[in-house]
């Protein structure tokens, strides 16, 4: 039995990744996974990171993040893979080159040669980018004081949304860019027409 595919859906939070991703999980028979959070230890991170009242500073919040990667890495995303199953991630290493490289300021050259540590070959197939104005996200949620990233001001996550568009930018063969103002049935068809060129 071959590799499965792994594919990733990234964007900033009210997007619709997390929906989207699901669903192409469910259709396609593959495992559904998120990040930060999605194994024992992971969830004592998740806690950690996202708890706006414990302090850090940018460059521990990206340790953390990489730490729960490289877990989540070895313990559910590689046995998966190695198996034959295709996986389907809300969200990899390219939401810490934007969140901590591009919103927090962490070098991302730094952050790109502790990625290469902690997730060594994993690369996914295809990375997903639902692409939303700051403006109709947050009309879309109810911001959380108590969440570190959703407490944060606009200028961050305005940073994090441009972050998104110049890593898909610098390589477009493996990014998929998709407009997610449109209703949710038409995000998804065009989503679908850009994973049947996949070998499911």
């Amino acid at each position: 039995m071959g590799r499965g595919l792994f594919v990733v859906f990234e964007g900033i939070d009210a997007c619709g990744k997390s929906t989207q991703a699901q669903r192409v999980a469910r259709d396609r028979g593959a495992l559904f996974t998120f990040e930060p959070g999605d194994s024992p230890m992971g969830a004592d991170l998740r806690r950690w990171l996202l708890d706006a009242a414990t302090s850090m500073t940018p460059s521990t919040e990206a340790l953390l993040m990489l730490a729960d990667r490289s877990n989540h890495v070895h313990t559910v995303i590689e046995p998966a893979l190695a198996s034959g199953r295709s996986v389907v991630s809300d969200r990899f290493y390219a939401s810490t080159l934007a969140y901590q490289g591009c919103g927090r300021g962490v070098d991302l050259d730094d952050l790109r040669a502790a990625t290469d540590l902690a997730i060594g070959t994993c690369r996914p197939d295809l990375t997903v980018l639902i692409d939303l104005p700051l403006e109709v996200a947050n009309a879309r949620r109810a911001r959380d004081a108590k969440d570190r990233f959703e407490s944060a001001d606009l200028e961050f996550h305005e940073r994090v949304r441009l972050g998104y568009l110049e890593l898909a930018a610098s390589d477009p063969s493996a990014w998929f860019v998709v407009d997610g103002t449109p209703p949710e049935g038409d995000v998804s068809a065009a989503i679908d027409r850009r994973l049947f060129e996949l070998p499911w």
